[in-house]
C-alpha cells in the first residue's frame, strides 16, 4: 500500500465507524470535489488525491457497509464536477483568480500548469489528474486559455474515470484479491503511463504540423 494510503487508512476507517456509510460517502465525495473545485488540493493533496481514493477502495473491500460501485462512480462524478468548477472559475475570472492565491509554491505551480497545458493541450487535462498540483491548477488554466468547452468536458470525463474510478477500484481489488495486491498500483501506473505517452505523441504531432 502507498505510504500516504497506509497513513490515511485508519482515519478513513474512523469516518465510517463514526459517521456511518451515507456520511462517509459525503465526506469522500466532498474532499474529492473540494480538492480541485475549491482549491484545497494545493495545500493538502494527499488527503484529497490518490491516497484517499486507494484507502477508500481498500476499506470498501473489507466491509459490507459500502458499495464499491456507489463509491467509485460517486468519486468519478465528484472529480468531474470539481474540475468543471475550476475551469469555469478560470474562464470567468481569468488570471487574477490564480494570482490571488498566495505562496511561492502556488505561483510556481501556476507557471508549470500553464506550460503543461501549452505543451499537451487536451491531454493535459487528462494527465493532470495524476499530478497533485496539476489536477488543481490545470482546469482553471484551461479556462483562462479559453479551451473549447466541449473539448474540456470530454477531457475532464476521461480523466475523472481514469483517475477517480480506477484508483478506487484498484484499491478494492488490491484488498479483495491478494494476488493483485503487489501489482495494484502497477495497474494505475499503466494507465498513467499510457496517458503520458499519448499526450507526448499528440504534442510532438502538433509541433511537427505547426
Amino acid at each position: 500500500m502507498p505510504v500516504h494510503a497506509a497513513a490515511l487508512d485508519g482515519q478513513v476507517s474512523s469516518w465510517l465507524t463514526t459517521f456511518g456509510p451515507l456520511l462517509f460517502y459525503a465526506i469522500v465525495f466532498g474532499l474529492v470535489f473540494a480538492g480541485t473545485g475549491l482549491f484545497i488540493g494545493v495545500f493538502i493533496p494527499f488527503v484529497t488525491g490518490d491516497s484517499l481514493l486507494f484507502a477508500a477502495g481498500l476499506l470498501a473491500a473489507g466491509t459490507d457497509a459500502l458499495n464499491i460501485w456507489v463509491l467509485a462512480i460517486g468519486v468519478g462524478v465528484a472529480a468531474f464536477l470539481g474540475d468543471q468548477v475550476g475551469f469555469l472559475l478560470g474562464r470567468h475570472y481569468g488570471r487574477p483568480y490564480l494570482d490571488r492565491r498566495s505562496g511561492a509554491w502556488v505561483r510556481r505551480g501556476v507557471v508549470r500548469a500553464e506550460r503543461f497545458y501549452t505543451d499537451l493541450g487536451w491531454w493535459a487535462v487528462v494527465v493532470a489528474r495524476f499530478i497533485p498540483w496539476g489536477r488543481v491548477l490545470v482546469p482553471p488554466v484551461a479556462g483562462i486559455a479559453r479551451m473549447d468547452y466541449l473539448r474540456f468536458v470530454a477531457a475532464n470525463l476521461v480523466g475523472a474515470l481514469a483517475w477517480g474510478v480506477l484508483l478506487v477500484v484498484t484499491g478494492y481489488f488490491a484488498a479483495s484479491i491478494p494476488a493483485v495486491k503487489s501489482a495494484a498500483y502497477a495497474v494505475g501506473g499503466f494507465f498513467i503511463l499510457a496517458s503520458i505517452v499519448a499526450g507526448v505523441v499528440a504534442w510532438r504531432r502538433n509541433r511537427a504540423s505547426a
